[in-house]
């Protein structure tokens, strides 16, 4: 267990680095007042370049590959770092700082109006993806590898072999079999551990504040939003009859569906709210504790122009609070991940539901 707080406090002051660096660059030279929003969004948005950190004036950044289709210019690849080289513009593209577009690439038209190339690059948010794609392959094909090696004879796996079993086995029989029935699970278990090990690995990277970790990957609304199609299309796509039926003629006095479909409407509307409030709540829990967790740390940047005394009681008080929300992030990281699965379990098997025997 010391180990562990020891590893926490250390990704804590790493954290704390990495917002004195960009506290920096986000203080206006003649106030010297911190822009705790460009902090804040700094860190959770997604981005064309890997900040790492700031040592005096040098910045320790990772360039992404750029890869964009003009009507203009056709296929254009390059890595972000030409733009810092090119005063902001390569090739007729850069980053738009205000407008609907801000934080995207853009380039201007012949009405010299922004416009938006198709844009396919390796941003901040795809990298921390393929990472944590390349992290479950590795796990799960050592997994397999030792399994495809043991004999019927050998002992019960150990180590992290017992503990990766443990933790699929506890998903598919206490969520997954448990809410969608011994019948149907079978054909659903594949998605949904994927989506449990994709976001539970996904939240705790998130809390690692150095490279390969601290991109905000299950706080982006885009990757929730694929999320949720895939249990909108695993719930509406493979629904029973039974389903449809309690959809446009559930079990209500008929007043309430005919002549006025009333409830029809309702539980038509419910079909999209369901993966909607998955896509919300699972975005919006780890949006807000990155947000928290860097909030708590700009305290020490924001007090330390009050004197050194409230600066250093502030201080100790902010590390204590990043402390213990790095702890329960850590709980939320399983919670999230546990609740989506969980709930996309529900809803599947709600979708395979027999009517009653009478």
């Amino acid at each position: 267990m010391r180990k562990y707080i020891l590893l926490l406090i250390s990704f804590t002051f790493a954290l704390l680095s990495t917002a004195s660096a960009q506290s920096t660059s986000a203080t206006e030279e003649k106030t010297e007042k911190i822009n705790i929003q460009n902090i804040i969004f700094g860190h959770t948005d997604d981005a064309y370049e890997w900040h790492i950190a700031n040592i005096g004036e040098n910045h320790i950044i990772i360039p992404l590959p750029v890869i964009l289709w003009s009507e203009a210019s056709g296929w254009n690849v390059f890595l972000s770092s030409q733009f810092e080289k090119n005063n902001g513009t390569y090739n007729g593209f850069y980053i738009s700082q205000s407008g609907k577009y801000k934080g995207k690439i853009v380039e201007r038209d012949a009405s010299n109006n922004e416009v938006r190339p198709i844009d396919i690059s390796i941003t901040k948010n795809v990298l921390e993806l393929f990472i944590v794609s390349a992290l479950m392959l590795f796990i799960f094909l050592s997994c397999a590898l030792w399994y495809k090696k043991k004999q019927p004879h050998d002992d019960a796996p150990k180590g992290f072999v017992g503990f990766i079993e443990m933790f699929i086995m506890s998903i598919n029989d206490d969520v997954i079999k448990s809410s969608i029935g011994e019948k149907h699970y079978k054909f659903y278990a594949p998605y949904l551990l994927t989506a449990f090990f994709f976001i539970f690995i996904s939240n705790l990277i998130g809390l690692v504040p150095i490279f390969p970790g601290g991109a905000n990957l299950t706080g982006n609304i885009a990757i929730t939003f694929f999320l949720a199609v895939c249990t909108f299309i695993a719930v509406n796509l493979f629904g029973n009859k039974h389903y449809w039926k309690d959809i446009f003629w559930p079990e209500v006095p008929t007043w309430l569906k005919f002549p006025v479909p009333m409830m029809p409407v309702v539980e038509f509307f419910g079909v999209f709210t369901k993966p909607f409030a998955l896509m919300i709540r699972l975005f919006a829990n780890i949006l807000a504790g990155h947000a928290i967790v860097i909030s708590l740390v700009c305290i020490i940047f924001i007090t330390v122009q009050m004197g050194a005394f409230i600066g250093t009681s502030m201080t100790i008080v902010s590390v204590i609070m990043t402390i213990f929300m790095d702890f329960l992030e850590l709980l939320v990281a399983f919670i999230q991940a546990y609740v989506f699965t969980m709930l996309s379990a529900v809803f599947i098997g709600l979708a395979h539901l027999e009517p009653k025997s009478e």
